[in-house]
């Protein structure tokens, strides 16, 4: 079996049940989403423009729908594309709870939509790790912005996900360490994100995946190679809290648009 065949039985295999034990019932998460939808993507708001309402959007492996359908009660037109049926049904399930619509395809994208249609692409948080080579994705992107579109991409720091290991529960006594090869080009086998939330006996059914973790370098020189004007590269502390992991970049933005050519 190919890596991509083990990731995507991993992402078909309790993330529903993951999601509820995270986020609550559908139901139960929507009514959070509903009181501060701004809040969600308040750290990606500044790359989507001061105004999200009436543009299309987007939103590539786009999970469990939390962000799409914050954007859609913003008054965004939201589609998510991802690899994971499980997926699917818990956003389908919250956008019905919140009153959005918001349409959601597992990889069949038809080729009308690769005409230049959405004004944002963008990607958040674990995405870039599950392709072996980002060409084929970031020429995705671009074929879906339209002329001046944005595409907009929140991640890992490879420096945290390749580079350091932390250890300690406390700010006192968190200490970090280099143990990692920063330029290692091998697939790793590693627990599939979502599996921290599940009981004991489903995390022991859970299936591996395996991830190919980018430098900051290759993730930035795929983007223009799609022919995409990378305009912003923001590295950012963890934005969880204020004491751990003090000095070391966590997460980053990407912002990249299209040529306007009219």
């Amino acid at each position: 079996m190919e890596a991509d065949d083990y990731n995507k039985q991993a992402w078909n295999s309790g993330a529903y049940q993951a999601w509820v034990k995270r986020f609550g019932t559908p139901e139960q998460a929507a009514g959070r989403l509903k009181r501060n939808p701004a809040k969600v993507i308040r750290h990606l708001s500044g790359h989507f423009g001061n105004e999200v309402q009436g543009r299309r959007m987007m939103n590539l492996m786009g999970s469990n729908g939390m962000k799409a359908v914050a954007l859609a009660l913003l008054g965004a037109e939201v589609t998510v594309v991802d690899f994971s049926d499980e997926n699917r049904l818990y956003a389908e399930a919250l956008a019905g709870a919140a009153g959005v619509d918001l349409r959601y395809d597992v990889l069949q994208l038809p080729e009308e939509e690769f005409r230049f249609s959405y004004d944002i692409v963008f990607m958040e948080n674990g995405i870039l790790h599950y392709f072996k080579d980002l060409k084929p994705l970031f020429d995705c992107a671009a074929g879906l912005l339209s002329p001046g579109g944005r595409l907009v991409v929140q991640d890992f720091h490879p420096v945290s996900t390749k580079l350091i290991t932390s250890t300690g529960s406390t700010a006192k006594i968190r200490k970090h360490k280099v143990t990692g090869d920063y330029f290692n080009t091998a697939l790793e086998a590693s627990e599939v994100s979502y599996q921290k939330y599940l009981d004991t006996d489903q995390r022991n059914d859970q299936q591996a995946v395996y991830l190919r973790k980018w430098t900051l370098g290759e993730i930035v020189t795929a983007v223009a190679a799609s022919g995409l004007m990378v305009k912003t590269l923001e590295e950012m502390p963890n934005l969880s809290s204020e004491v751990y992991d003090k000095g070391i970049p966590k997460t980053f933005i990407i912002s990249a648009e299209k040529a306007n050519y009219k």
